[in-house]
């Protein structure tokens, strides 16, 4: 299987993951601290039983493993950032910018991995940087003008910490098994959420759910352990088998499944992710994402 259709699988599966986590967020989180506290419990026992799988390797050394962590580290701050937005914007609107991140992913692989870039390439990361902008713009009847969110910014950040974590990830791929390399990765992952999130309020809304045995941790469980970590080694996996560059550009496809998953849900269950569903907003989210789609297709060519 070419690393094409392994990366148009992980766009999917994460698609549905961003989704999921927003619902889980909007219908059940007191907190905006209080997914990534989840997700953090989930994916330090994810990185902790792959190791164990996985064992030390011989092929590994202090560099590829350092690699490997440092990737997960860019991943598990990315999330960081990412969840908080989420629990207060929609997730069509989120997602998108930060699948920005193959801009970041082509130029770090230009100078660290030697990968090269074409013109075309260059015009599709163009492409992704206006529509990422696009569908951040909202117009506020109020003041009767158009403003960029302030979470823009944010969500460009978390976008070169993806881009950063796949080049990284690219590199300890090379000398690592993808087992072990998921596993270190997982548990950094894991570790940078725990520390960001571990507070007294978010604490309580985990307990409470506990208590409670709410709904939402049958979705953690079946979205962390099951969805996402397919995503994940369907990225990895395609990040052995191609250009880091590439891979990272088809990956932003990811923005499509999720406009599309969050659309669908929204028609089906009104409400059920706090989504605004008003014509313009949904021809603005459509064309946003074209425009996106278009330019990370560019970046693959």
């Amino acid at each position: 299987m070419s690393w094409l259709l392994v990366s148009l699988m992980s766009a999917a599966l994460m698609g549905l993951v961003s989704v999921v986590d927003k619902a889980i967020i909007f219908n059940y989180a007191k907190s905006s601290r209080t997914m990534p506290l989840l997700n953090g419990i989930t994916q330090t026992i994810v990185g902790i039983v792959s190791l164990i799988i996985s064992g030390i390797p011989s092929e590994s050394d202090f560099a590829t493993s350092a690699a490997a962590i440092i990737s997960g580290g860019f991943l598990g701050s990315a999330l960081v950032i990412l969840q908080r937005v989420l629990f207060t914007q929609e997730v069509s609107r989120s997602i998108p910018v930060t699948q920005s991140a193959p801009i970041f992913a082509a130029v770090l692989a230009l100078f660290v991995l030697g990968e090269s870039i074409s013109l075309l390439q260059w015009g599709g990361i163009t492409l992704a940087v206006l529509g990422s902008v696009l569908i951040s713009i909202r117009t506020d009847v109020r003041v009767s003008g158009i403003f960029l969110h302030k979470s823009f910014y944010a969500l460009m950040c978390a976008a070169f910490f993806f881009g950063a974590s796949n080049v990284i990830g690219k590199i300890a791929l090379v000398e690592l098994p993808l087992l072990y390399t998921h596993g270190l990765r997982m548990l950094a992952v894991g570790l940078i959420l725990l520390f960001f999130s571990f507070r007294s309020e978010s604490w309580v809304d985990v307990r409470s759910l506990f208590s409670r045995r709410s709904p939402a941790l049958l979705l953690v469980a079946i979205n962390d352990l099951l969805i996402a970590q397919a995503g994940v080694l369907a990225l990895l996996w395609a990040l052995s088998l191609g250009p880091a560059s590439l891979v990272s550009a088809v990956a932003g496809i990811r923005a499509l499944f999720t406009v599309s998953y969050s659309m669908g849900i929204t028609k089906v269950w009104a409400g059920a992710l706090g989504e605004e569903s008003s014509t313009s907003s949904t021809l603005n989210k459509l064309f946003s994402t074209v425009v996106i789609v278009a330019g990370v297709a560019a970046i693959a060519i």
